[in-house]
């Protein structure tokens, strides 16, 4: 019997590191958009989910996010977007960065896989593919990224959009820009995008 014990603890303290990992709290509520924070084991910076319902289809708001040129201008911090490649369900985006200063300015290149629910649901899961591109110059590469956005049907007009986000930006980050990042990146990018698929016809 002794010697279960120390699985038994392995066991239990791994059940107890993913109860932390996924114990999201509620942190902001503002413009009809709520931002819940967890923590990530081994990870200084925090995962971020945004939540909001939009009127408009989930055929508009997948429209706004498939013109890379309308959709840099609703994502928070986003300086330029374009298409790289599209395999089956996956699309390759390139996107450069604008973070408040003194932070330096990020590229990333991101695969993003789409998947059909059977109740109407769209989920696209969102990873870093950093090989994909060569770096480029005066730009830091983010390696390390895994979310997804989720469109969910409540009606004709009516969706619920979840934006979720878990990133290691790379290089130095003041604190205090990593802290606004987890709250402003889901809270200006809901709040803009609803305004923009609002008004849509």
């Amino acid at each position: 019997m002794p010697r279960l014990l120390p699985s038994l603890l392995l066991i239990l303290m791994s059940i107890a590191s993913t109860v932390r990992a996924d114990a999201w709290h509620l942190e902001s509520q503002a413009h009809g958009v709520d931002v819940y924070l967890s923590d990530v084991p081994g990870s200084a910076y925090q995962q971020f989910r945004g939540v909001a319902h939009i009127k408009a289809s989930v055929r508009t708001l997948v429209d706004l996010q498939e013109n890379l040129r309308v959709a840099c201008k609703w994502l928070y911090a986003c300086e330029s977007m374009r298409l790289v490649e599209v395999d089956g369900d996956s699309t390759w985006v390139y996107i450069t960065t604008a973070l408040p200063w003194p932070a330096q300015p990020r590229d990333m290149v991101l695969r993003v896989r789409s998947e059909r629910l059977d109740d109407g649901t769209l989920v696209r899961h969102l990873s870093a593919d950093p090989d994909k591109l060569p770096s480029a110059p005066g730009l830091i590469r983010v390696r390390q990224l895994a979310g997804e956005w989720t469109f969910r049907p409540l009606g004709d007009k009516d969706t619920e959009v979840i934006y979720q986000l878990q990133a290691d930006p790379a290089g130095a980050v003041p604190g205090w820009v990593a802290n606004r990042f987890v709250i402003d990146a889901p809270m200006v990018t809901l709040k803009t995008l609803r305004a923009v698929a609002e008004r849509q016809p």
